[in-house]
Formats: C-alpha cells, structure tokens, sequence
C-alpha cells in the first residue's frame, strides 16, 4: 500500500503528457508574443505604482497630484457627497447617447465660453462628454489627423508628459515651441512670441489655458492679448487643454480668461476639459471636448464625426460622473458650494507641483 502511495504521489508531481496538437498550439502563442518587452515606467503614474508597492510607514506620494486632506488622505467636496445622495435610488443606469449627457455639456460650455454665451446660442459649438482631459484631448488628436491629415501639433516645452503620447497615438506630427525660462523660473514670452510668428501660417498649437502644467507658470491678460493677436495674424488654431479651471486663481470665470480673449478676438478654438481637479472625481473620468466652429451646420457635423471616432474607442462615455457634475452646476446652491471649495482647495493647492494625470 505504501509503495502505492508512493507511486501515486510521484505521478502526481510528474507534467501531464499533453497531446501533440495542444502542445503546438502552446509553443505558438508563446512565440506569439515572445517577443513583447515590458514597457517604461510612466514619469507620473509609475511613482504611484512605486509608492503602493513600498511597505515603508513614513511614505510621502509625490506622483499624480490630487488632493488630500492634512493626513494624506483622498478629499471628496461636499458638493459631490451631496449629488451622490441624490443620484443614489433615483436615476437610471442606461447607456448615454455617444455623445454623452447634454446637461453636462451644456454647464461645461457655460464655464469655459461663458453664462451669455453666444456661441452657445448660436449652437456654433460641437461638443461631446469625454473620458475626462485625456479623452478629450485624444479625441481632438484622432479629429485632427482624420480630417487635417497634413497638419501637424505644436506642443510647448515643458508639458504635460502625456501630451506627447496621445498626438503621437494618433499619428499627428509633433513640434515643440519655446515656453518656460529655467533661469527666471517665469514664461520666455519673447521666445514664445518668435516660435508662433516662424510657425507656418494655420498651425495647430496646444496651449493651457491656466495652471501649466507642469511649471505653474501662465501668461498675464496682456500676453494673452499678444498671443491671440499673433495668432489672428498668422491664422493658427488655438487648442485649449483646461485641465485645472478654478485651481489657478480660486476662481473658474478668471481661469477661463485666455478662452474668453481668444473668442474676444474672433478666433476658432478647441478646448479640452476635465473635472478630475475642480471636482475631485478623478476616477470618474468626466470630461468635455468641445471645438467653435463658423456656424451651427458645420458644428452639427462635427459633432458627428467625433461621436464616431468615440464609438469604435469606447462606445459611451460613464454616466455616474457625469450625474455628479451636471447635478452641481445645474443647483444654484450646490453650485455655489462647489465655488466656495473650490476656492478653498485651490488656496491649499497652490504649494504643490501641478502634476496632471488629466
């Protein structure tokens, strides 16, 4: 009995003899993706990836930059735990249109062109519920190489590390232009002002609309006034990628002022949106792309082609974040509230690198 035991014991340790058949198809996908290498750590996301795998008491995360209370901890705004009660029992789950939430939209365009808008009006503006600033600045990237295929991005040095990535996804040419001075730790605005005027006439330009990232550092309203001019000048487009409105100054209506000089002056714009900072919903992934264009006909079929470069992406955007968001601006009181902790935050906020994961 003992040798049997034995004997099944070492059957038990010994492979199974696969058939001929199922070990090629092993060794197959093996050698499938055999040659597949780990990729590089991300600059930002891989210091938090770090951070979680040391057991260390004493860690510090100085990675994605959102904000935490004075113990390290995640802060959710009063105003969001207040549109969560509402939200919970009450609304659907369903599919959103491609499109995602008009009543999101609709308070988005609000923020970044204005209460009084008359581009929103005019319903001049094709917009659409993004994956948050990330998903809509890929949108925009993908929009841009299928219909402007010869065009090409001008991104600004420094920038958000993952600007580089999404235009070079999509395939859209990138160059740089001047922005930040090391020595002075202020804007090279005469080496900006070069870079736009040597561009070639209609380029693309990624600009921040507040709170660059990762410097900080943003033009004044007077700087602003000579970019948009030189733009208007040499018929660039100007992209906004507003990733922290109300962060810059505690106040979204001063941190949308670039927008606001760029439509002063007539210009058509892009702009890129996210509620993962003014909002604290970074996992909602809550964003809006929206691009100005000459009249309601041409917005209508614009709208339309960026709901089908989203629909092979993802299909739909989320709907819990965008419940959240449309619930907050939609209430004047929760609205209200929203600024009031808003301003808090941002006056908090200002001590640290502005490190976007958008």
């Amino acid at each position: 009995m003992a040798m049997l035991s034995r004997a099944a014991s070492s059957a038990a340790r010994r492979p199974a003899l696969l058939p001929p058949r199922l070990l090629a198809a092993r060794a197959m996908a093996s050698s499938l993706f055999g040659h597949v290498e780990p990729a590089p750590k991300d600059p930002i996301l891989g210091v938090t990836e770090a951070f979680l795998a040391d057991p260390s008491p004493d860690k510090v995360n100085v990675g994605v930059g959102a904000y935490r209370d004075d113990n390290g901890q995640p802060v959710v705004l009063s105003c969001v735990r207040e549109a969560e009660r509402r939200i919970a029992g009450n609304l659907n789950m369903e599919y959103l249109p491609m499109g995602g939430s008009i009543k999101m939209i609709e308070e988005s365009l609000k923020l970044a062109y204005g209460e009084d808008s008359g581009f929103i009006k005019d319903k001049r503006i094709a917009a659409v519920q993004a994956l948050s600033g990330t998903g809509a600045c890929r949108l925009f990237a993908d929009f841009q190489k299928r219909f402007l295929p010869d065009s090409q991005i001008y991104i600004p040095t420094p920038t958000w590390s993952n600007h580089h990535n999404i235009w070079r996804d999509a395939h859209v040419p990138q160059k740089t232009f001047t922005y930040y001075h090391p020595e002075s730790r202020g804007l090279d605005f005469s080496g900006l002002m070069n870079d736009i005027k040597n561009a070639p006439d209609g380029s693309f330009f990624l600009l921040h609309a507040c709170a660059h990232n990762p410097t900080g550092v943003d033009p004044t309203e007077e700087q602003w006034r000579e970019i948009s001019h030189q733009f208007k000048v040499k018929k660039h487009f100007p992209f906004f990628d507003m990733a922290y409105q109300g962060f810059a100054s505690g106040d979204p209506e001063r941190d949308a002022k670039a927008i606001r000089i760029f439509l002063e002056d007539g210009h058509q714009i892009g702009c890129a949106q996210s509620y993962a900072k003014n909002m604290g919903l970074y996992g909602q992934r809550a964003g809006c792309l929206s691009i100005l264009c000459e009249d309601e006909m041409q917005a209508v079929a614009v709208k339309s082609q960026l709901q089908q470069i989203a629909r092979p992406m993802y299909s739909n955007p989320p709907v819990h974040g965008a419940l959240v968001v449309s619930i907050i601006l939609n209430d004047p009181e929760l609205k209200s509230l929203w600024l009031k902790e808003v301003k808090v935050n941002c006056d908090a906020y200002k001590s640290t690198m502005f490190l976007n994961d958008g």
